[in-house]
């Protein structure tokens, strides 16, 4: 008898800033800038979860984020 595997919310892990930038998401010496992450927190262009005053994020979550919601239309 086969014991079933539940996938839960909990299998992401989640990581500061620093790890979100070097987590291998954007193009290798293309990665963008600790500022420029901070922006795109601020104005909600990437999802962050917010523990105590920290900020965290998924880097799954915003690789998905990235690729459906900020394409650049082509000319």
């Amino acid at each position: 008898m086969e014991t079933p595997t539940i996938t839960t919310a909990l299998d992401h892990s989640l990581t500061d800033i620093i790890g979100l930038r070097t987590s291998g998401i954007f193009p290798r010496d293309k990665e963008p800038s600790i500022r420029t992450l901070r922006k795109w927190t601020k104005l909600r262009r990437i999802p962050s979860h917010k523990v105590g005053h920290f900020r965290y994020y998924d880097p799954a979550e915003v690789a998905t984020h990235i690729r459906t919601n900020l394409k650049v239309p082509a000319r």
